[in-house]
């Protein structure tokens, strides 16, 4: 059988029935578990202040993968979400999730060109 989202073959197992959707887990758990919002100021402040309270600047306290996306943006100068979700294997939604967070400790930040948004490094 297959996830009804990611197309991904699951036994039985491993699906989770949702409504009349078949889902896998990870799909499951993005569908019904809120993200973080990029845009959320009490959660900037509160990264902020528990990174200056820790001593942490640049990338510390970041897990590896948000490491990773810190690093490619840098590299590149700036990236599409498309170019992020391909490089890194994540969908829209695990995106943003990563996004928020490099957002809320103020180390990326989203600016838009034409009709498209780049992600860059933060000054």
């Amino acid at each position: 059988m297959k996830c009804d989202i990611c197309k991904k073959e699951i036994t039985e197992i491993e699906a989770v029935e949702q409504g009349k959707k078949t889902l896998c887990e990870d799909c499951y758990i993005e569908e019904n578990f809120k993200v973080p919002q990029p845009c959320d100021p009490s959660a900037v402040r509160t990264a902020v202040k528990t990174r200056e309270m820790l001593g942490q600047t640049g990338t510390d306290g970041l897990l590896p993968h948000q490491k990773e996306i810190y690093e490619f943006i840098k590299a590149k100068g700036k990236a599409t979400h498309q170019e992020l979700m391909e490089e890194f294997n994540l969908s829209p939604k695990g995106l943003q999730k990563e996004l928020a967070i490099l957002r809320h400790c103020e180390l990326v930040k989203g600016t838009k060109e034409g009709d498209t948004i780049y992600m860059l490094i933060m000054n």
